[in-house]
């Protein structure tokens, strides 16, 4: 990733509020050599096997990070968000260990890097500490939880869930069939079957590039009763 020179003062701090009370020389050190990151929509953050170099806490826009399989399958492990920092980087940090999947931003995205240098020596301040385990430690649960239900949930049961989170107000989900069995980590032959069922069963629409929910309450009902 390239770093730009642009001096980002500490209003960066306004996005993540567990941070704004430190003060102190030790945190205007870590401060001093915070640098800024932008980056456009579609490009890759960090590739799997790249060496970690900086603790990387997102202000704007998204990552997917996702890990792709020998065979060419995909998986969304998470999205780092506004406000949020990214778990596999921190794993990386704090184990010296080199990436182990790949992130891809979705949209244009404005963050703020600390160097590894840095980094540890903020470590060093319970509060900054605090912060990064207690992030840290909530996206693990959700990664537990994504392997949980790829080990043991039904696919089309997943398949209902996903549909019903990623549809708008008007029911219209945008994702081409590849991008759905991306997030759920399976192929794109088996979300086409099943989503060919599901519109057999009057639950939904096909269109190119596009899913539109008719009978969200029938999948509601699907997912509830695999819970």
């Amino acid at each position: 990733m390239r770093l730009s020179d642009m001096a980002t003062g500490s209003a960066w701090l306004d996005a993540f509020p567990a941070l704004k009370p430190l003060a102190g020389e030790p945190w205007l050190n870590v401060l001093a050599q915070v640098q800024h990151l932008s980056l456009p929509a579609g490009v890759v953050a960090f590739n799997e096997g790249d060496v970690c170099r900086n603790y990387l806490l997102v202000l704007e826009g998204s990552v997917r990070v996702q890990k792709l399989s020998a065979s060419g399958k995909e998986i969304v492990l998470y999205r780092v968000e506004a406000g949020q920092s990214c778990v596999l980087t921190t794993s990386c940090l704090l184990s010296g260990e080199h990436y182990h999947a790949e992130a891809v931003t979705e949209t244009p995205v404005q963050a703020v890097a600390i160097p590894l240098s840095a980094f540890q020596q903020a470590l060093t301040i319970p509060t900054f500490r605090e912060f990064v385990f207690a992030t840290y430690g909530q996206r693990v649960t959700s990664l537990v939880t994504l392997i949980d239900a790829i080990a043991f949930g039904r696919m089309d049961d997943r398949l209902a869930h996903q549909l019903l989170e990623m549809a708008d107000a008007d029911g219209i989900v945008v994702a081409t069939h590849q991008e759905l069995a991306r997030e759920l980590g399976t192929a794109r032959e088996v979300i086409s079957r099943l989503l060919k069922e599901f519109e057999r069963h009057g639950w939904l629409a096909l269109k190119r590039g596009r899913v539109r929910v008719v009978a969200a309450d029938a999948l509601r009902e699907r997912v509830l009763r695999s819970a």
